[in-house]
């Protein structure tokens, strides 16, 4: 299953200009990150360490810059993102589920990591603005990931694991609802919303009887669920 895809069209080695363009893309960032973050955080985990080390700071500054929804000059990274992408050759970097597994598909074998790192950057500052900043801190935990971009990079994203990881990347609200106690279809309101995490953070928790073991996860699911529906219902 699909969670997540970006198409970006970068300049070829030979090129006299070094050029970037975004393509069609699906990019879920609500409740954020999403699958979309997730997706864009990988690649900058990817591709950070490779990095010309004379870009590092130009490549900070341009974060803060996109985060911030600062208009940027160009070029960046020796690279100038345009709109037109005739001459470029296009890449896809893909977020799945298969056999119960998530899955990062990212295309090294195309440009460099400067070209795949801003089109990341790039395409996180087109995301809503009210995901941008959860997308972004995401972006931040990839700059400073040292190992494989693979589920275990995803729980230190997400802040979950396996199965209820897969779960909530792959239909958030429905995920929540279910955590909560709500029916898929019933009405939910944020008093509703309220009113069942205390009772079920209340009934989690060690000191009202609650199993001690897996009490912390159990609480932050809950955490997280809340947050899921309040953003939903408005």
């Amino acid at each position: 299953m699909l969670l997540a895809e970006q198409e970006i069209f970068i300049s070829r080695p030979y090129a006299p200009t070094r050029r970037v363009a975004l393509g069609a893309s699906h990019l879920p960032s609500n409740p954020s990150p999403g699958s979309g973050g997730l997706l864009l955080a990988g690649v900058v985990a990817h591709f950070s360490d490779r990095i010309n080390p004379d870009l590092i700071d130009d490549q900070l500054h341009l974060i803060t810059e996109l985060e911030a929804g600062h208009r940027v000059t160009q070029p960046r990274l020796r690279h100038r993102f345009q709109t037109d992408r005739i001459g470029l050759q296009r890449c896809h970097h893909r977020l799945s589920v298969v056999d119960d597994r998530l899955l990062f598909e990212i295309d090294d074998h195309t440009g460099t990591a400067e070209q795949h790192v801003l089109c990341a950057l790039y395409a996180a500052a087109q995301l809503p603005l009210a995901d941008r900043r959860g997308v972004f801190a995401a972006i931040r935990v990839g700059l400073r990931w040292p190992g494989d971009v693979d589920a275990g990079f995803a729980a230190l994203v997400t802040g979950r694991r396996n199965g209820t990881q897969l779960e909530a990347l792959a239909d958030p609200e429905s995920w929540a609802r279910h955590v909560l106690g709500f029916d898929p279809e019933a009405d939910v309101t944020r008093r509703s919303v309220q009113l069942s995490f205390r009772q079920l953070v209340t009934a989690a928790h060690p000191d009202h009887g609650g199993a001690t073991v897996g009490a912390a996860g159990r609480i932050s699911d809950l955490s997280e669920a809340r947050r899921v529906l309040l953003a939903t219902t408005g």
